[in-house]
């Protein structure tokens, strides 16, 4: 495989194929210039299901920019071959229930012992130790453990698609902890378990709320708050063609343009800070921006200093001026979706990358592990491994 872009061109990883957050940090990884080989299962049909279907149809954003070697690890020789590609690289990343890896001769000892510069990555809802660590879960549970999904809408709280939990708590924490210990890796000689819990990371991601809340700055009265839609200045606004806007006129300089452009000049809007005033000004704003359409508000507020920004939809997004200079988002295979994040100013990123087929490199990486065309061929008849020809 040719060389990729990007900082982190040097570095290997190996992806244990899974759902969720830890395909989100493969992701980023590639994007950043990682070669990341992950390890699939080989299909279990020649019939497609729906999420075949869709991957086939380069829809499986998550998967971009991988090698894929098909394993049945099941098979002794399949974690031998496992182990050797493991030898050869920096990471591992793995998001299974805990035990899982152990159960297949993958676990952290194993694979230390045959790299011991190894950083072994794992993320799972709870952690791996705790009273819940072996009891299933998804983003909704953890949130709602943590206070994060209590934040969330105005009395009943809201889940989120994912991205507070998943790939903001989980996703990242694990990519953080990851690149942690691979750059102290690099200093020492020695590899780490990494035990990432989305759990963990959302518990983190409500530092700031937490911190205010210990000194009466937030209210565990959801909606009244200034981050959770209690300010007039700082909400989110119904249009009248029925879309909305967005204002976070939080500083004085800019609440004060918010009332300029918008017409706000009753003395009660003076009180910004006033909370016992905060329903009824927000009511007033309400008729007030109810009266135009979006895009009326988007000609008068956009690229000023109130804070102000249109409420897009997954469509409208990618075709906002700003975020096509910006290249923020790309198109693949006719795939839309978020390209390569953040921008380097000397390690260029490379383009958005597809998304492979299950299998795609199996013959080629056995042949760098050292493996002859004879012996891929009796890994195939015995179904070890798997590639389609």
């Amino acid at each position: 495989m040719s060389q990729k872009a990007g900082p982190l061109a040097h570095m290997t990883v190996v992806e244990f194929a899974g759902l969720g957050p830890a395909p989100f940090a493969g992701m980023v990884l590639s994007d950043l210039g990682a070669r990341v080989i992950r390890i699939d299962r080989a299909p279990k049909s020649t019939k497609s299901s729906v999420f075949d279907e869709m991957t086939a149809r380069h829809a499986d954003v998550l998967s971009r920019g991988r090698e894929s070697i098909a394993l049945d690890l099941k098979q002794p020789e399949a974690v031998e071959i496992a182990l050797e590609l493991i030898a050869q690289s920096d990471a591992l990343l793995e998001g299974y229930r805990p035990g899982v890896m152990e159960s297949l001769g993958l676990g952290p000892e194993q694979c230390l012992q045959k790299n011991s510069r190894l950083v072994y990555g794992r993320i799972t809802g709870w952690g791996q130790t705790g009273p819940l660590a072996q009891s299933a879960g998804h983003d909704i549970n953890y949130l709602a453990l943590t206070g994060a999904l209590h934040a969330t809408g105005k009395g009943k709280p809201v889940p989120t698609p994912g991205l507070i939990g998943d790939f903001g708590g989980g996703g990242m924490l694990l990519l953080v902890g990851l690149l942690a210990a691979f750059s102290e890796a690099q200093r020492s000689g020695k590899g780490q378990v990494v035990d990432a819990s989305i759990c963990d990371g959302s518990a983190l991601l409500t530092a700031l709320i937490q911190g205010w809340h210990s000194v009466g700055l937030w209210s565990n009265e959801t909606g009244t708050n200034m981050g959770d839609g209690g300010a007039h200045f700082y909400n989110t606004y119904r249009c009248a063609d029925g879309k909305y806007i967005s204002i976070g006129s939080v500083e004085p300089q800019f609440y004060s343009l918010l009332r300029e452009h918008c017409g706000l000049t009753d003395s009660e809007f003076e009180q910004q800070w006033d909370k016992r005033r905060w329903a009824d000004l927000q009511s007033r704003v309400e008729q007030v921006i109810a009266g135009h359409d979006r895009d009326y508000w988007t000609q008068l507020l956009e690229g000023t200093d109130v804070c102000f920004a249109p409420v897009l939809d997954l469509d409208e997004a990618p075709e906002h001026p700003h975020n096509k200079v910006r290249n923020t988002f790309a198109k693949v295979n006719g795939i839309t979706q978020p390209a390569p994040a953040p921008k380097f100013s000397r390690s260029a990123l490379g383009p958005c990358q597809d998304v492979g087929k299950v299998g795609d490199k199996t013959c080629r990486i056995l042949e760098e592990l050292g493996f002859t065309t004879d012996q891929v061929a009796q890994f195939k008849g015995k179904n070890t491994v798997w590639y389609d020809v």
